[in-house]
């Protein structure tokens, strides 16, 4: 019952932050929204309230994150993209999160937004933390199986 009044309370105040006139390419934040599901250690989908009656669902990537994939080119890769995803599900085990600087990403269907938790734990700094993700701002990805390359 408290998380329902603490995050009725964030969103409250996130409306009373965002302007008519924002509707363009970013939203500063804050938004708050439920974790209905995580897709890998930098993906989750989220539920947001925009309005009474009113929500969207969509996927969001972590921004300033990489984390490896699970599709990887070597079994390590698979392992630490597994490890990363049990932490981000750890990490919202509590599934309500703020959103902050979202825009849009550069595959469609999903948005790029800092997260963190009700908390204050930023998840990209957690995982980068933790070794299972690299500071990322868009260059081309480094791989995770170069011996080098490893966190």
């Amino acid at each position: 019952m408290r998380s329902r009044l603490v995050a009725s309370a964030l969103f409250l105040c996130s409306l009373a932050a965002v302007s008519p006139s924002l509707a363009a390419d970013r939203m500063p934040g804050p938004l708050t929204g439920v974790v209905t599901q995580v897709f890998d250690g930098d993906t989750i989908e989220v539920r947001i309230a925009v309005w009474l009656d009113q929500e969207i669902v969509t996927r969001v990537r972590i921004e300033g994150i990489d984390t490896p994939e699970k599709r990887g080119k070597c079994q390590r890769e698979k392992d630490m993209a597994e490890q990363a995803r049990q932490m981000t599900e750890s990490l919202v085990a509590e599934p309500i999160v703020i959103l902050r600087d979202i825009q849009h990403d550069k595959y469609g269907g999903r948005v790029r937004a800092r997260v963190s938790t009700l908390d204050g734990q930023d998840l990209g700094q957690r995982l980068i933390e933790a070794g299972l993700a690299r500071p990322y701002r868009g260059e081309a990805r480094q791989p995770w199986c170069s011996v080098a390359q490893l966190p």
